[in-house]
């Protein structure tokens, strides 16, 4: 009763710092973002850029006969001014950015993007533009992708309506998911071994304690890094590392030291649970750079 106990508390605990917003107390660390693909275009030279409900985000603003990012004479100036020029149906704003996709057929906007925004392209051959309906970011960091196969760019005369699909990766982040819950697991048992943990009932209790630990870890990681991003993603990282080790150190002193359990003594099992999580912290880090976006 007082290790189930012992158990919810932590995991109580884990949760609740999870539900914690994160107050930023300077301009550092990763910012959201929108990436947009397009798929069915080839050899097209064509811009791209977000149009904005606000007129501004950032630093970036729209033109008002004052501030411009672009001057005549300028390469691409004659590109801002058509998007300066553009007047949206449902008064949306350039900001001012846009980018070339002809080669990429992608662009990203990674540093304060607007939302609600629209996506908005322009054909300088046909001098034709194609906008999308109203979309937001859904994530900390946002994919779409506009699918161009059926426009007939050549014969635009008017405004094309884009259609917009969110693109995140759902099914390899419940892969990595599982991957790193093994991987981490994996160690620890196998730090488990050289601290002679190596009975029946001392792996199957640590086996049950790194499962139920290590799926709430990485499961909450999961939902910090596609809510907030790599910087919150550390930061929770560390806390929550903090308090799986304390909850284990516990655990184990009460449970493995026991007679029943052998002679495994609680300073050694405590400084196991430090090891193992140690290790598994820098398996985490190691898997995120060796396989980007395990994380």
């Amino acid at each position: 009763m007082k290790r189930n106990k012992i158990l919810s508390f932590f995991l109580c605990v884990m949760i609740l710092v999870g539900m914690m917003p994160i107050t930023a107390r300077a301009d550092i660390g990763p910012k959201p973002s929108v990436t947009v693909t397009f798929e069915g275009i080839e050899e097209e030279t064509y811009y791209a850029t977000l149009l904005s409900e606000r007129e501004s985000t950032g630093p970036a603003s729209a033109y008002d006969g004052g501030y411009a990012s672009y001057r005549a004479g300028d390469e691409g100036y004659d590109i801002w001014k058509k998007f300066v020029e553009y007047e949206d149906s449902d008064g949306y704003y350039f900001l001012q950015e846009f980018w070339e996709c002809s080669d990429d057929n992608e662009f990203r906007w990674g540093y304060y993007p607007p939302t609600p925004f629209k996506i908005l392209l322009y054909f300088p051959e046909y001098d034709s533009f194609a906008v999308s309906g109203i979309y937001e970011r859904y994530a900390f960091d946002s994919y779409y992708t506009v699918d161009l196969e059926g426009y007939d760019i050549q014969s635009v005369t008017a405004n094309a309506v884009l259609t917009a699909d969110k693109s995140y990766d759902f099914t390899w982040e419940l892969v990595s998911l599982g991957v790193r819950i093994v991987l981490t697991i994996l160690a620890e048992l196998a730090i488990a071994f050289l601290f002679g943990l190596r009975g029946k009932k001392q792996l199957q209790l640590l086996t049950v304690i790194n499962v139920i630990t290590q799926v709430v870890l990485n499961v909450l990681l999961n939902i910090v890094n596609y809510n907030k991003g790599q910087y919150a993603f550390v930061f929770y990282y560390i806390l929550w590392e903090i308090l799986v080790f304390a909850m284990e150190a516990v655990v184990y002193a009460v449970v493995l030291s026991k007679e029943s359990f052998g002679s495994a003594l609680k300073g050694k099992v405590i400084f196991y649970a430090l090891v193992a999580n140690v290790v598994s912290f820098i398996v985490g880090l190691w898997l995120a750079q060796q396989i980007p976006g395990i994380f």
